[in-house]
């Protein structure tokens, strides 16, 4: 949000499409389950890229304003959702993993598939993290967010750095499915589903700061999980909101402040 400076209502979709590409290359074409999450990752951060190209670009070029941006973002949002039901079907997909015995931690079973999401979503946080304050690109991108005017007169090349924020921020998001895929079954609106959710952990964290949107995801997963334990698990989204909208009373800018 900081450096393309509206909501993408098309995330949540991008997220789903790698889930299925993933399903495509280690179900359909029976590749190597590693080998098809890079590819699955790889082809959704090209789709990113490539719809910048066709969309992005001639919209930043023309000066559409947020709200156009926000409507062509659930256009390309429905336009994804149904590309993938037209080419799988509307039917619950899975990876057909091997299920390997969990962990017991006293009365807690914890799955390896957990084991391994718990590890690479902090892994992604770090390299995000390494991202941001180490790499020339990184810092470009803070420069962007910060001024895009004064970005722009210290040279750096603006299509660029959106280009790969595009590329980043859409396979971070089809992390995001295939790790949901090896916790539950895929299903073409998973994506949509998880984008109420998704928004309010950036709003918590602080609108257009990575650091508030880690953090605000964190706040809200775990809120979310925990209140299962004493409500039914259908409410356990309008938990999330509840701790959005108190934390917001007595923090308007979110956990970590605005980007």
């Amino acid at each position: 949000y900081g450096i393309l400076n509206f909501a993408n209502f098309a995330h949540g979709d991008f997220l789903t499409l790698g889930a299925y590409l993933a399903f495509l290359f280690s179900v359909t074409l029976e590749l190597n389950f590693l080998l098809a999450c890079v590819l699955a990752i790889f082809i959704t951060a090209l789709v990113a890229v490539f719809c910048d190209y066709v969309i992005w670009k001639p919209m930043r070029t023309k000066g559409a304003g947020r709200v156009t941006l926000i409507i062509i973002s659930i256009g390309l949002a429905l336009f994804i959702r149904n590309f993938i039901v037209f080419l799988w079907g509307p039917s619950i997909k899975g990876y057909a993993l091997p299920v390997k015995r969990g962990i017991e931690l006293g009365s807690v079973v914890i799955t390896q598939n957990q084991i391994v999401v718990i590890i690479v979503a902090m892994l992604c946080m770090l390299l995000v993290h390494y991202l941001l304050k180490r790499t020339t690109m990184g810092k470009a991108m803070r420069a962007l967010s910060d001024n895009l005017d004064l970005a722009k007169a210290s040279g750096i090349n603006v299509d660029l750095v959106i280009r790969s924020t595009w590329a980043i921020g859409m396979a971070l998001a089809a992390v995001g499915g295939i790790l949901y895929g090896l916790q539950i079954n895929i299903t073409p609106n998973i994506g949509w589903f998880l984008l109420l959710p998704m928004f309010a952990a950036a709003i918590l964290g602080g609108i257009g700061n990575p650091y508030g949107a880690m953090a605000g995801g964190m706040v809200i997963g775990l809120a979310q999980e925990l209140s299962t334990a004493i409500l039914p698990t259908e409410y356990k989204l309008a938990v999330g909101f509840v701790i959005m909208i108190v934390v917001l009373l007595v923090r308007p800018q979110g956990i970590m402040g605005t980007g």
